[in-house]
């Protein structure tokens, strides 16, 4: 019985421990299953969820970013087909996924993201725009409410009766159900908005400033009639609610007054505003949003709107709440903000929509949105006396709904205000209107009729097209007269990138002309005595003829820079559009361009451009549309990206990029003006070099801090050489204008080569021995202004050809003869004929350049040929044999710079390359 009892005993303790010992930790080792949800560890059914609801928007964005859709338009649908609207009726599928029990793990990383967010829209929301366009921004703004506030108002009657004794609402007074449903149809989207106008270019016309301006004013009345509607329906009675509103308006007041100066002082005192937030500061900003969250919280608002408020009292001096922007904005678009939306999907049930009543509120909710918003702003904008077209662009983008409206919905559906059916029919009004905004607009406001529409305004034309200026004669082209060498490059355009300032800056110094005259040297205003006295004749008392000045006006240098920052997806890049010209201030590299003009005399406007990558050719282009830019200059990557970078990878990736290749491409073919593109080899400063990756062992610690130490000495040659291969055509017409005019300072040289061969490899064969060795070796003819033709013999074969020759040839001469006697010691016009004219070229290159140590020379090529430059394919393809280069690997530059600046760049000539092109229609101006 002992031996019994002992053994009974030893099983009872044995199952009392089993019942004690923890679960196995070894998960699916020890047969668990990941996807079951466990209470006790909610972590892993979590992330599946999150890597499917990632993944599944992201793939859905991907089309629908091709038609400009904002990705809450993706979020939105993912979650829908997630749900039980489409693959909810999978069996088994929500349980096995999204099963009831981990909904609230999966809603509160939404809604604690969501808070984060609303802080974030806070950020974005700048009242200074509002305050500077306060009279036009409250009208269109008030208008844009009133007119849908009172159409939902009416539609909520019918909504009431219908929907609102439905399972899962709670019983609500009529009054509360209509304020939330004309809060809903008043709402608009300022952050989907303003991505939107950003993306249409329309944020710095009248219609972008108008609608931000009004958006602002809407979004914060939207909200506080949410936080209203919210306090009303959470309190049990009146004086309750009373209480709420008035306990949420003293902590507004408290923010405001209290908290937002302190919060400014530490800023200040921390240098957070000048130099970016610190970590300190960034720890201590989110404590301050879920601290706010925790009171309206507890209060009874929800808890949204405290990190709404705190984000209203960040400062954005000196671009404060875009560095602090920048510092969150990727944690909550990327992981939470697509499971605050997807939840949203999945509390969507398109499936309830499913009788011709429903379906018939469903048309008239959508019709309601769209005549509110847009019979309102539509005629305010028309009362502040914008035009037609205008204004209607200004009420549809005010029908704008996006994820603001997402959030309200969200809102009223926890708050039981709507059934799930109510709900899904505000979800499908919210899509439908955002995903109309934006082709809508695109229809009424097209870059044409903007573009005619600002000519009117500044009275250039008529209503109907027709020019008002006396002496345009209606043709396009620019009246040259005289000799062509006259025609100066005055008006340029530069594209501003941080690699190839001082290049840019060493052009437009040149371009300047001669300034080696040096003004007098400045006299104390307090010792007038010591001014120098002009020389002057004692016999008739004139001014000396050696200290009169030329009184012929020269016309000034003037330059423009655009400074091109990318817009992103994220927000930050949205919000440097709403405040470029508070960033264009802050720009180091626009503010090192305009310090540059004020210390050289020239003439310098400068600024910022926050556009999508693919559009910064379309950008550069139109910039120097609107100004009538006699030339354009691109500096070619130093590293091979389209942005600003510091140091290269490796010396292949600046010209094998293909992003980079296609922006200098669609730049060059889409251009209205004479444009350049400049590829830097030390021209006006050294050229970016990629440093080491392993050090040397024969290195020690001292001469490695030497290295380092090392400084640069100036330059005592501050000459420049030019070289430039003239096959013809407008392309190399306008290349010589540029040599000529870069020539006129005294600190260059050029050599202007005439590179001839014969235009067809059908041609007869020379008539004369001399002619044969020019044909097979190539002879070079130097002339100078009095010199003549040089009498070496070409073949052509079609009167074409013949007549291009002679054209170009008649051109070269004409600009010899006439060259300035300023000019003719320090400029050669050469003849060289030859039957490989590319060779030549490169041979030639060779000599001319690279040999002194001076400030950097330059090739400078026309991009085409004309037709004595045939053949130049095969001879490229030959000489990248012999480089040992494939013939294709670096198609894509020589599709965008063309042979021979392609064959002058693998040839690596030590001088940098300029490759010009003429700007369209300039054929007959040139001739």
């Amino acid at each position: 019985m002992s031996s019994l009892a002992s053994a009974a005993s030893k099983t009872a303790t044995s199952a009392k421990a089993a019942a004690t010992r923890a679960p196995p930790q070894g998960g699916i080792l020890e047969g668990a299953n990941p996807s079951k949800y466990n209470a006790s560890n909610p972590l892993t059914l979590f992330i599946i969820q999150a890597i499917i609801i990632i993944l599944f928007c992201r793939l859905l964005h991907f089309p629908l970013s091709r038609i400009r859709q904002p990705r809450v338009i993706a979020e939105v649908i993912g979650g829908i087909l997630l749900g039980p609207s489409v693959m909810g009726r999978i069996p088994g599928f929500k349980d096995a996924l999204f099963p009831a029990a981990s909904m609230p793990i999966l809603s509160m990383a939404a809604n604690l993201g969501l808070v984060i967010y609303l802080f974030q829209i806070g950020l974005e929301v700048n009242l200074n725009l509002f305050v500077t366009n306060w009279n036009v921004a409250l009208s269109v703004g008030l208008a844009g409410m009133v007119v849908p506030f009172g159409l939902g108002c009416a539609i909520a009657v019918g909504l009431y009766r219908q929907f609102s004794d439905e399972p899962g609402t709670v019983p609500i007074s009529f009054g509360v159900f209509v304020v939330f449903v004309g809060v809903a149809m008043a709402i608009t989207a300022f952050p989907v908005l303003c991505r939107i106008l950003t993306e249409l270019k329309l944020l710095g016309t009248d219609v972008g400033v108008i609608t931000l301006a009004a958006g602002v004013g809407n979004d914060v009345t939207g909200w506080v009639l949410l936080a209203l509607c919210v306090t009303l329906v959470n309190a049990g009675a009146g004086l309750t609610a009373l209480w709420v509103l008035l306990t949420c308006v003293g902590y507004t007041i408290f923010l405001v007054y209290a908290v937002r100066p302190c919060f400014l002082w530490y800023l200040r005192r921390t240098g957070s505003i000048q130099n970016g937030p610190t970590q300190s500061v960034v720890a201590i900003t989110l404590l301050m949003v879920l601290a706010s969250a925790f009171f309206t919280n507890v209060i009874g608002v929800h808890a949204i709107f405290g990190g709404f408020l705190i984000g209203l009292i960040c400062p954005h001096d000196g671009g404060f709440a875009i560095k602090l922007t920048e510092k969150i904005e990727d944690l909550v678009g990327v992981l939470f903000l697509p499971l605050y939306f997807a939840l949203s999907g999945l509390n969507t049930n398109i499936g309830l929509l499913d009788s011709g009543i429903t379906w018939g509120y469903v048309i008239g909710v959508v019709a309601v949105a769209f005549t509110g918003k847009i019979v309102g702003g539509t005629l305010a904008a028309r009362l502040n006396k914008l035009v037609w077209r205008e204004s209607l662009t200004i009420g549809v983008l005010m029908s704008c709904k996006g994820l603001v409206e997402l959030i309200v919905l969200n809102i009223g559906l926890q708050a039981k205000i709507l059934s799930t059916r109510t709900f899904t029919i505000f979800v499908v009004m919210a899509l439908i209107t955002t995903f109309a905004t934006t082709p809508l607009v695109t229809v009424l406001y097209p870059p044409w009729y903007q573009k005619k529409l600002q000519a009117w305004k500044r009275g250039e034309i008529d209503w109907d097209g027709n020019s008002l200026d006396p002496h345009d004669t209606g043709s396009d082209k620019v009246d040259i007269t005289g000799k062509l060498q006259s025609a100066q490059f005055r008006k340029l355009l530069v594209f501003l990138r941080l690699d190839n300032l001082p290049s840019l800056f060493t052009f437009i110094t040149l371009l300047g002309g001669d300034n080696s005259m040096r003004p007098a040297n400045k006299v104390h205003p307090l010792r007038p005595e010591a001014l120098p006295k002009p020389a002057s004749d004692e016999a008739s008392g004139e001014t000396s003829p050696q200290s009169s000045v030329d009184a012929k006006p020269k016309k000034p240098l003037e330059v423009h820079g655009l400074r091109l920052i990318e817009l992103t997806e994220r927000t930050s890049t949205v919000m440097k559009v709403s405040e470029v010209d508070e960033f264009a201030v802050r720009d180091p590299v626009v503010n090192a361009f305009r310090t540059f003009g004020q210390l050289n005399n020239v003439a310098i406007s400068a600024g910022v451009a926050v556009v999508p990558e693919s559009s910064y050719s379309e950008t550069i282009n139109g910039k120097a549309a609107d100004l009538s830019s006699d030339m354009v200059i691109i500096p070619w990557s130093e590293t091979g990206s389209i942005s600003d970078a510091l140091l290269p990878d490796s010396a292949e990736n600046r010209y094998t990029s293909g992003p980079h290749n296609q922006f200098i491409f669609n730049s060059l073919a889409k251009a209205t003006s004479n444009i350049a593109i400049f590829v830097n080899r030390g021209f006006g400063g050294p050229s970016i070099e990629p440093m080491p990756k392993t050090l040397s062992r024969t290195l020690s610690v001292h001469s490695l801090r030497s290295r380092h130490e090392l400084t640069t000495a100036p330059v005592a040659d501050r000459s420049h050489h030019i070289f430039l291969p003239y096959f013809g055509g407008p392309d190399d017409k306008v290349a010589l204008r540029f040599v000529l005019q870069l020539a006129q300072n005294g600190n260059v040289t050029a050599t202007i080569a005439h590179i001839r061969s014969p235009v067809s490899t059908s041609a007869q064969p020379p008539k004369s021995p001399e002619a044969a060795l020019v044909a097979k070796r190539g002879r070079v003819s130097r002339e100078n202004s009095a010199s003549g033709v040089p009498t070496a013999e070409y073949n052509t074969t079609t009167g074409a050809d013949v007549a291009n020759a002679e054209r170009n040839e008649a051109f070269f001469k004409s600009l010899a003869d006439s060259l300035p006697a300023a000019l003719q010691s320090r400029v050669v016009f050469e003849t060289v004929d030859t039957a490989q004219p590319l060779h030549e070229t490169l041979s030639r290159a060779k000599t001319e350049v690279g040999r002194s140590k001076n400030a950097g020379d330059l090739v400078i090529v026309g991009r085409g040929v004309s037709s004595q430059g045939r053949g130049l394919r095969d001879e490229l393809i030959s000489i990248l044999g012999t480089l040992g280069q494939s013939s294709s690997a670096d198609s894509e530059t020589r599709k965008s710079l063309g042979d021979v600046a392609q064959a002058l760049i693998m040839d690596k000539v030590k001088a940098s390359v300029l490759v010009v092109q003429a700007r369209p229609g300039s054929e007959a101006e040139l001739e």
